[in-house]
């Protein structure tokens, strides 16, 4: 499993020990409700740690934790997917995922993890394009996709909500 670190951010594959973050930010409505109708419960918040733990057992990439390599702190996260997602058009390229708890927004920190997983997925899984899902309404998200060079190619619904399928060439 592979580890990023950045000038400021320690990328680390999503472990057990993240659990009490993760829960604390998937109960934060500022965060959880950008992706979510409401905030995760510990319960989901686990079945998502084991998912995510087992995307890199099974492919050998998947969520990294984000962390600010000075002070430990956890910042969200970022990852390289593949949910195999029932969606029309279906995904036909790797997922790019992330996430960063609302006290962290706003200092490039996304931007600067985004980049990393994006360098690490165009050298190590050398596909063409990577793919994202964003909702309409989620206006930091699309800029942040934006400056990563994402471009939307349709919009469509996922689980019944309109989402935006975006993608970006490979560097």
């Amino acid at each position: 499993m592979t580890t990023l670190v950045t000038e400021r951010l320690t990328l680390a594959p999503v472990a057990l020990s993240d659990l009490d973050d993760l829960v604390a930010l998937w109960a934060d409505p500022a965060f959880a409700t950008a992706i979510f109708p409401a905030p995760l419960s510990s319960e989901d918040v686990w079945f998502r740690l084991l998912r995510d733990i087992g995307h890199w057992e099974a492919l050998g990439y998947g969520n990294w934790a984000i962390r600010e390599t000075a002070t430990g702190a956890y910042v969200g996260s970022v990852g390289v997917l593949d949910y195999r997602r029932i969606l029309t058009p279906a995904f036909d390229a790797p997922e790019l995922g992330w996430g960063v708890a609302p006290r962290h927004q706003g200092k490039g920190l996304a931007f600067e993890a985004l980049s990393a997983a994006l360098a690490w997925c165009d050298d190590a899984l050398n596909a063409p394009r990577t793919v994202c899902m964003i909702s309409p309404d989620n206006a930091p998200s699309h800029a942040l996709a934006a400056r990563a060079g994402y471009v939307p190619y349709v919009e469509t619904t996922y689980k019944g909500a309109p989402v935006v399928l975006l993608e970006r060439l490979a560097q």
